[in-house]
């Protein structure tokens, strides 16, 4: 492979010219398709693409134009019929969420989302494969992919180097092998030049384009905190910590819902905890619901309004229950716990009635704080706890 030139500085050919990577801002610099070998021009092309982007066609020689971004399901890609006729051949899509050991990140998967689509809307039968981590319900491993049933693998997103790329290399040897959206450190990589055709992300030193994971939408989900304690070993042979943080974990790894792992501790010097209380709650009262088998979780869940699934992991209940009480919340308890019953909670706590629940348990709150209610002779705040304190203190006075 050579290094770019003057007249192509993001251009790395191969020697043999029958592979190439392009970068988008080299393809917008091109003047006009090249004149060798007999220039063909895919159809359903965007408005808003140069008839002058072009990439090498191993298949003919010469250069083909391929769609500025891969996304819209309409748009055309690389190896389209010219009569718009449905393509021979079967495309198998992977990445870096396919193989084994590797990295898989929502950036890969959606990229991988964003090429199948694209090849699916331009007529292409196509399979995605995934590691057995990733792997969908129903979805295809890569191990039970058969290379003989693919005319094309396209390798989408991530850096074009080591050996599981040099495996897919091997493996399907056989079919034609594109990669697009990628990185590219080193060209003269076997990793990189094993490919027919690199459509490249970005390329070491030279111009980048817009990651494909940008074109993909994706449905909200509700997002819920989680907050679980380890610890309290003052409760002796009546914790159920471990059981109770084993049923919590798998029954959330089947849920759809996103989760955020919370800790109710402070620490200025660990940006991964919140440094006071302010910043906890302000991301408590974004939240959907709540998940936690900690007091404080409850506490802040229902003062900032947000639903709470409570689980005591106590057995026979603690201070977990007892302060689901005092808010007149539900609580789960430890020996009794669920999948349904956590299923049917949380299905309650993300619902409007949930939601209008810990907003009335909030505003119960609130009153018995700020004055609201009847005060002693001692000029009490309302809280009987404080009150109770103040009392106290006045025969100090």
């Amino acid at each position: 492979m050579r290094p770019p030139t003057a007249s192509h500085p993001d251009v790395l050919t191969h020697n043999t010219g029958a592979r190439e990577v392009s970068t988008a801002a080299q393809r917008q610099r091109r003047a006009g398709p090249s004149d060798s070998g007999g220039a063909r021009v895919a159809a359903g092309r965007r408005p808003d693409q140069s008839p002058t982007d072009t990439t090498t066609d191993t298949t003919t020689g010469g250069s083909t134009v391929c769609p500025h971004g891969l996304v819209p399901a309409a748009d055309r890609t690389v190896g389209e019929m010219v009569d718009g006729s449905r393509p021979a051949g079967r495309v198998l899509v992977v990445g870096w969420s396919s193989v084994l050991h590797g990295e898989a990140t929502a950036g890969d998967v959606l990229s991988m989302a964003a090429v199948a689509a694209a090849l699916h809307g331009a007529g292409w039968a196509v399979d995605t494969a995934w590691s057995a981590v990733m792997r969908p319900a129903g979805g295809l491993a890569l191990d039970d992919a058969d290379p003989s049933a693919y005319s094309h693998l396209v390798f989408a997103c991530g850096p074009l180097h080591g050996e599981p790329v040099a495996e897919l290399h091997r493996r399907f040897a056989g079919c034609r092998r594109l990669a697009v959206g990628v990185s590219v450190i080193d060209p003269a990589d076997p990793a990189v030049t094993g490919f027919d055709v690199v459509i490249a992300r970005d390329v070491d030193g030279g111009a980048g384009r817009r990651d494909l994971a940008a074109t993909v939408a994706v449905p909200d989900v509700p997002v819920v905190g989680v907050f679980l304690t380890h610890g309290q070993q003052e409760y002796g042979g009546r914790r159920r910590h471990e059981s109770v943080t084993d049923v919590l974990g798998a029954w959330l790894r089947g849920r759809p819902e996103a989760t955020l792992d919370l800790d109710t501790r402070l620490d200025p010097r660990d940006w991964r905890l919140a440094a006071d209380p302010a910043q906890l709650e302000s991301v408590v009262r974004r939240l959907d619901a709540v998940v936690t088998t900690r007091l404080h979780g409850l506490v802040l869940a229902l003062k900032n309004g947000v639903p709470a699934v409570v689980v005591d992991p106590v057995s026979g209940g603690a201070k977990v229950t007892a302060q689901a009480r005092a808010w007149g919340w539900p609580v789960l308890d430890a020996d009794e716990l669920s999948t349904a019953a956590l299923d049917g909670a949380l299905t309650v706590a993300l619902s409007t009635a949930g939601r209008d629940a810990a907003h009335a348990a909030r505003q119960r709150a609130a009153r018995s704080g700020t004055g609201e209610a009847p005060r002693g002779d001692t000029g009490g705040t309302g809280d009987p706890q404080t009150d109770a304190l103040l009392a106290a203190l006045s025969v100090d006075r």
